[in-house]
């Protein structure tokens, strides 16, 4: 048998290993399941994630290479400094999860967004009630402009998706989240595939079984559970 296996309705803890997700597409290597808690936090644990459409069935990946963003390696540019210096923005933590999700849900202008079906946007917000999944909103005159989500585990953050309705919101967003788990000592922001626009933030691309080995050492270290209370 070969990918993409078809996952067991009884065991949501069970993934195959991920040397076996195909090469093209990249890193398929499941189908099927579903998106409770409980498995999607197995697979994250094991360098999995869902990304699937509407009209799919749920798919799981692990993409070789992957990409992410250590920490000091992100990329502030000068147009980036001149607006946090110019604090135009109020960046919160954790306060408005479902409304970042589902600005998040839109169609862009790439084309992009529309994976995060509703049940996508069901299961992470059932995650972010569980303290596992965060969001970083960004304000501009009481109005939310833009923001980012994701899911935590050991000193890791699974970045997700991110939107913007004004210039540099995301970004802001994005800085003041690297900022913060730089004080909790986290080790990198998983950004899965490499994109342009991270890449000019400092995410780097890494082989699959050096990105495992990463994940192993950081979920030695606790999870930061719960409602994460920043306000910048």
């Amino acid at each position: 048998m070969t990918a993409p296996y078809l996952l067991s309705d009884e065991h949501i803890d069970l993934f195959p290993d991920v040397g076996l997700a195909l090469d093209e597409p990249n890193g398929l290597l499941a189908v099927g399941g579903d998106l409770s808690p409980q498995r999607l936090l197995a697979a994250y644990k094991k360098g999995i994630f869902p990304w699937f459409s509407d009209d799919q069935p749920i798919m799981w990946w692990s993409p070789n290479p992957r990409a992410i963003l250590k920490l000091d390696d992100f990329k502030i540019s000068r147009s980036l400094k001149k607006t946090l210096n110019k604090k135009h923005f109020h960046v919160t933590f954790d306060t408005a999860f479902e409304e970042v999700i589902n600005e998040c849900s839109h169609t862009r202008k790439d084309g992009f967004g529309t994976w995060i079906t509703t049940d996508m946007m069901h299961a992470y917000s059932e995650l972010h009630n569980l303290g596992y999944a965060h969001s970083v909103e960004c304000w501009h005159e009481q109005k939310l402009v833009g923001g980012l989500y994701g899911l935590s585990l050991g000193h890791a953050f699974f970045g997700e998706s991110m939107f913007t309705r004004k210039t540099d919101a995301s970004k802001v967003a994005l800085a003041s989240l690297v900022e913060q788990l730089k004080k909790w000592q986290f080790d990198f922001i998983d950004s899965q595939v490499s994109s342009e626009h991270m890449a000019s933030l400092g995410a780097t691309d890494i082989s699959r079984s050096q990105f495992i080995k990463e994940l192993q050492q950081t979920l030695k270290f606790s999870t930061k559970k719960g409602k994460w209370q920043v306000d910048i």
